[in-house]
């Protein structure tokens, strides 16, 4: 851009390694070319520190300014561009005559590089005094041989005339004509930049001369025109037509970049559906042709915003999104997936579907990068279609189950979950669905997986033959029972013992394992024939080693997993055989079957226990399950005398995941109603008309605009008077000579500490400066420089400190001014800011999986206990008080909030602008007081929120103490 402004950037030493004022001077008079550039880098520093240095001037321009060296000229422009060049009295000083005359000398310099480099640092002088002079020169360096003067010289002449009209009024024309005699093509665009910035109707005219060649012309000039075309067709509208017909040209550009500021060009200047589609079928194109993942993922959220802006429109570009999958990076995936899911419609679900069969088995016969990360985005993905249209559910389910037993444990997991909602959403398909299940449960090696796949068999087995040949598959799965009797039965056989016996339980079976059995000794022979006795050490390592050998037999998949330790899976299992006991007691009329299915129900869940209790198990068995064991056992034995049990077992359960289900429908309906309310147009809605309304006329600008201003920081976001005073910190006392406060403005990553000065003294403070310091993930990235202040003044100064991460931090620092001697400093300490992490962190959604697998694998988490002593707030009123003040939002359903309970458990989320994830999981209760005790777990990837949010809750607690 021609007008935006160009920096400067100065590595910055200590200020141990300043040298002095006299050294510097000695080095510029004495010194050869390399100890001169050194001394011009000293100074540049101490200059942009705040000290202006008068002094050196005259050294600079006698010893320095004369020197041929080419390092040595780019230094002396950052010195003329930083020095003071006015007196007191605002007039220019009369050393700068030798230096406009070292410049126009440079200006008329044999050498195109140093013409070129004095060109550009005429954009950065703002003094008519000294530019006046060296107009003629510029104007000359439009004519030069060399092209990199001509480029400079047409930005210099823009620069000069944005300063002042009157130094050169004819611009417009000049850059006219020389657009005209041009033949580089840099050095067109550069003019007709220039031309586009100060004379909107010559550049219009130039533009229309070229129409026809621009779609062959060089991409900096494609680009420079396709810029000029969105700004202009908001105000001009009359050459509206012929802009379309140019950038509908454009789009066929050989270069990408071109493409891409086409399309987005020509969103901004129709909402017509064809230029629409066909911009966005170009940003696939680009998302797909582009090698580069930061390109694929902004060029997809480009056709993101064109589908939520246009409804329906881009319905027909479903597949094409899909080509993105091809990509090797996981995130640009991700986000193609989730565009495609968005515009799925039941004309094209089949072809999507078939798409997304055939990505899953590349996932099992390849190794893509992180492969399994990818196969769980595919079936959540064809959950959601097979949830939204019910015609491809049975082809999904069938496709899935095939790969039940080739997943991973988190993908067959989400296989099952999405089982049991489509059973749960369509019950004709539930008996097919539950005899596929049933077929392949042996094929199951997953504890979790076998724990849904028992609940599904329980919930939706609704025929004697399916329970029978469920009932069949359960006990193949666990083998031959009593399970104790056959483990010792192998055990015995392993030590060559006697097989009857092993039908009793052993004697630490008998007495949990409280007694050890004895080591026996024995008689061996040794390869020379004699004699030798084992010890009981080496007796009882080896029944040790025979146990394990037992222990790593091969057996069916549901026994393994009870003796390797998962109770909760025979917990799940008791469930399971009751609840088939029942449903087929109400089914059947053949009570000998009725009593025998109960009675081998009832022998499974004692073996287990007993089995639990042995030396055969890798962990002793949990109260918890021995006590869910037991009520099963004692609903099978009460079965004829109690009623209740039915209702239990074979109404609630489903109940309450019918209402889970319908939660979660809601959940979706509630999203996608927030989205379209987003892009509605309501009938009423007020037309907005350019011409009659300023307020419209940054809506109109377009998308680029409002990117620019993100990118710079510079968005206007509108804030009432009251939110502006909460953020004005007070920094020093009401007594302190002088008095500062700052306005704490947070950006997305970083924080903008606008300080108000006030000298409270009738003395003038020299070289008042503010120094700040920081303590966690903060940097302090732009210091304040120094000042004079008269007396009673009033100065503002800007500080720029830079967040990167969600950490506690506290910004500190002080004031310091000169005294009324040269050698007195005197010094103001400042008041900590500290820096509120809630600006940071926003609520977040994810699954129960993805909630669960986040909290196995996050190291740092904080415990923070709670109490409370608030005998008028229930625990709902103290969870969302929570939520409210550490901006987390709830997964529990809303469902398992309801009703009035003395406890509380539920699950938080939220998610930082760096990324970060927060997990929290509350557990509280109410005593018989009233007060609220209990704990908050939160757990995050890094220790720095975990802790800041752990901080916020325990500073919530002690504010709600004090009132």
């Amino acid at each position: 851009m021609a007008d935006s402004a160009s920096y400067t950037l100065v590595h910055e030493t200590s200020s141990a390694d300043q040298p002095s004022l006299q050294d510097l001077k000695f080095q510029l008079e004495r010194g050869n070319d390399p100890i001169k550039i050194e001394a011009m880098k000293h100074i540049l520093i101490i200059m942009l520190n705040g000290d202006p240095m008068p002094s050196l001037l005259m050294h600079v321009i006698r010893f320095v300014m004369p020197s041929k060296s080419k390092a040595l000229k780019k230094l002396l422009q950052f010195y003329w561009e930083i020095c003071p060049k006015l007196n007191p009295d605002g007039k220019l000083k009369q050393e700068m005559i030798l230096v406009c005359n070292a410049i126009r000398n440079d200006l008329q310099h044999p050498n195109e590089y140093i013409r070129g480099a004095t060109l550009r640092f005429l954009s950065k002088l703002k003094e008519a005094e000294l530019l006046e002079p060296l107009i003629p020169s510029v104007r000359s360096c439009l004519e030069h041989r060399h092209a990199y003067v001509r480029k400079n010289a047409v930005f210099a002449v823009y620069s000069i005339f944005s300063l002042s009209e009157n130094l050169m009024p004819d611009a417009a024309e000049l850059v006219m004509n020389f657009i005209e005699t041009e033949s580089d093509t840099i050095c067109k665009r550069n003019a007709f930049v220039v031309l586009a910035n100060i004379f909107p109707e010559g550049a219009v005219e130039v533009l229309l001369k070229s129409y026809d060649t621009i779609p062959s012309t060089d991409e900096l000039l494609q680009l420079a025109f396709i810029e000029f075309i969105r700004k202009d067709a908001l105000t001009n509208a009359t050459n509206k037509a012929r802009y379309l017909r140019l950038v509908f040209d454009l789009l066929d550009a050989p270069s990408s970049t071109v493409v891409y500021e086409a399309a987005t060009a020509l969103t901004a200047l129709t909402s017509n559906p064809v230029a629409i589609k066909a911009a966005a079928s170009k940003f696939i194109e680009l998302s797909v042709k582009e090698s580069d993942n930061n390109v694929k993922l902004i060029v997809l959220e480009r056709v993101d915003q064109l589908r939520r802006k246009n409804e329906g429109v881009l319905d027909d570009l479903t597949m094409e999104i899909l080509r993105v999958l091809s990509s090797p990076d996981i995130d640009v995936r991700r986000k193609a997936l989730q565009i495609a899911l968005e515009m799925i419609s039941s004309k094209n679900v089949e072809e999507v579907i078939l798409l997304l069969k055939k990505e899953l088995a590349k996932t099992i016969d390849q190794d893509y990068e992180k492969n399994n990360e990818y196969r769980q985005l595919l079936i959540h993905a064809i959950h959601q279609c097979a949830i939204k249209f019910g015609e491809v559910a049975a082809s999904v389910v069938d496709l899935l189950m095939d790969y039940i037993s080739d997943f991973n444990n988190a993908s067959a997991v989400d296989v099952i979950s999405f089982i049991k909602e489509v059973l749960e959403k369509y019950p004709t398909m539930r008996a097919p669905i539950v005899a596929r299940l049933v077929s392949t449960l042996g094929d199951v090696r997953s504890g979790k997986v076998f724990r849904s796949a028992l609940w599904v068999i329980g919930e939706y087995c609704s025929s004697e033959d399916d329970i029978r040949n469920s009932w069949k598959k359960i006990r193949s799965s666990i083998g031959e029972i009593p399970i104790l009797a056959s483990e010792q039965r192998l055990l015995d056989a392993v030590q060559g013992g006697d097989s009857s016996a092993s039908l009793e339980p052993v004697e630490d079976e008998k007495t949990n394992g409280s007694t050890p059995t004895k080591p026996k000794s024995s008689r061996k022979v040794l390869p020379d024939g004699t004699y030798a006795t084992e010890s009981a050490l080496t007796t009882a390592s080896s029944a040790n080693a025979k146990l394990e050998a037992v222990k790593a037999a091969s057996k069916p998949p549901l026994r393994q997993l009870i003796l390797d330790g998962d109770y909760y899976l025979a917990s799940s299992l008791a469930s399971t055989l009751t609840k088939l006991v029942l449903r087929y007691s109400k089914l059947s009329t053949d009570e000998k079957q009725k009593n025998l299915l109960r009675a081998e129900a009832m022998l499974i869940l004692i073996s287990v226990l007993r089995v639990g209790q042995s030396k055969f198990v890798k962990s002793p068995i949990d109260e918890d399950s021995v006590d869910r064991i037991m009520s099963c056992i004692k609903s099978l034995s009460d079965l004829d005398e109690e009623k209740l049990v039915d209702e239990v077992f074979l109404e609630d359960t489903h109940a309450a995941f019918h209402a889970m289900v319908l939660a979660e429908e809601s959940k979706r309906a509630d999203k996608d109603r927030i989205e379209r309310a987003k892009n509605a147009v309501q009938v009423d809605d007020t037309l907005g008309i350019r011409q009659l309304s300023k307020k419209n006329e940054g809506e109109d600008a377009g998308d680029f605009e409002l990117d620019l201003s993100k990118a710079t920081g510079t968005e206007t976001v509108s804030e009432d008077l009251g939110s502006k005073l909460e953020k004005v910190v007070q920094l020093t006392g009401f007594s302190d000579k002088v008095y500062a406060e700052a306005y704490v403005k947070v950006h997305q990553f970083d924080i903008v500490l606008d300080v108000l000065l006030v000298n409270q003294t009738t003395d003038t403070l020299q070289n008042l400066c503010v120094e700040f310091a920081t303590l966690g993930d903060l940097k302090v990235v732009e210091k304040p420089t120094s000042h004079n202040l008269g007396p009673h003044a009033f100065h503002s100064v800007q500080a720029t400190v830079k967040v990167s991460s969600t950490d506690t931090g506290v910004i500190f620092g002080n004031i310091v001014y000169d005294g009324k001697s040269s050698l007195e400093t005197n010094i103001v300490i400042l008041n900590d800011v500290h820096v509120d992490i809630m600006d940071y962190i926003h609520p977040g959604t994810v699954s129960e999986t993805q909630f669960r697998i986040m909290w196995t694998e996050f190291e740092w988490e904080n415990k923070v206990n709670i109490n409370s002593a608030s005998p008028d707030v229930n625990l709902k009123q103290y969870l969302d008080k929570l939520v409210k003040y550490t901006n987390m939002s709830v997964l529990t359903p809303e469902a398992s909030l309801q009703g009035d309970c003395q406890f509380l458990s539920a699950n938080m989320y939220a998610k930082s602008v760096f990324g970060e994830d927060a997990l929290a999981n509350l557990s509280i209760e109410k005593e018989a007081l009233g007060n609220i005790v209990g704990h908050i777990r939160i757990r995050s990837k890094g220790q720095g929120l975990a802790l800041s949010l752990g901080d916020r809750i325990a500073a919530s607690q002690r504010a709600a103490a004090t009132k």
